[in-house]
């Protein structure tokens, strides 16, 4: 069901955003060397790679959580690189963390309505489309968080990311610990909002398979670089992705 859901390749004429030569250091050790990538407007691109290929580094470093040693981010065309975190939620990127970190103690409301924490316009429109994208989160509008299942966690960090009205998500494993059955589900809602809300979306999985059927384009990473891209379609299809991430 859900690679009949693919999203269409995006007709844009230059990308929403691009990553020249991004490396990135904790301490003496290189994280990512050189990295070079770019996303076009309206597109799902999935980073694909092992444990500790350098994916998550990836995404914290384009939304400004860690500092890069090297090399340029750009969004719209003009200079994100380090720039913190809250003033890139307000210029419209929005980052879904591996694991979640939702506000435990807090209950699903609370939650969303921190997401919208930087916005003085009405979030009405944005809590109907997260409670109508994901009706379970309405069922437990009152509950605390921390009491949710790990799939309905995943729904609300998606949906709390959501009401800052990005343009451009990141999303970090979000199959992470989560049943299979909701997997599915969780997927088709990142394309339901790829196709409604015109969001562009960079996405980091561990399931190669599930993530290239929803995605147009890939890129694979290993120890920090960049050794393969292509359409999604056509990675699926590459012996050497097969054989390390799809189980071919």
């Amino acid at each position: 069901m859900v690679a009949e859901m693919n999203s269409t390749a995006s007709t844009a004429t230059r990308p929403a955003l691009e990553v020249k030569n991004l490396t990135v250091n904790y301490g003496v050790i290189g994280a990512l060397h050189e990295v070079s990538f770019s996303i076009e407007r309206g597109d799902i691109v999935t980073l694909i790679g092992a444990n500790g290929a350098g994916k998550t580094t990836t995404l914290r470093a384009i939304s400004g959580l860690i500092k890069s040693a090297s090399g340029e981010v750009t969004y719209e065309r003009e200079s994100i690189t380090n720039v913190p975190a809250h003033r890139l939620v307000a210029r419209g990127l929005a980052h879904v963390p591996e694991g979640r970190m939702i506000f435990a103690n807090l209950t699903v409301m609370e939650n969303l309505r921190m997401g919208a924490y930087l916005r003085l316009d009405s979030i009405q429109p944005e809590l109907d489309y997260a409670f109508g994208i994901f009706p379970r989160l309405k069922e437990r509008i009152s509950q605390v968080a921390g009491t949710l299942s790990g799939g309905e966690q995943q729904m609300l960090a998606i949906a709390r990311a959501l009401m800052s009205k990005p343009k451009f998500l990141m999303l970090d494993e979000p199959s992470l610990g989560i049943a299979p059955l909701l997997v599915k589900t969780i997927f088709e809602k990142i394309v339901e909002i790829n196709r409604e809300q015109g969001i562009t979306i960079l996405l980091v999985e561990q399931n190669a398979n599930l993530a290239l059927e929803i995605s147009n384009y890939g890129y694979v990473l290993e120890t920090g670089r960049i050794i393969l891209h292509d359409t999604a379609a056509a990675l699926r299809q590459n012996p050497k992705v097969q054989s390390a991430y799809l189980g071919g």
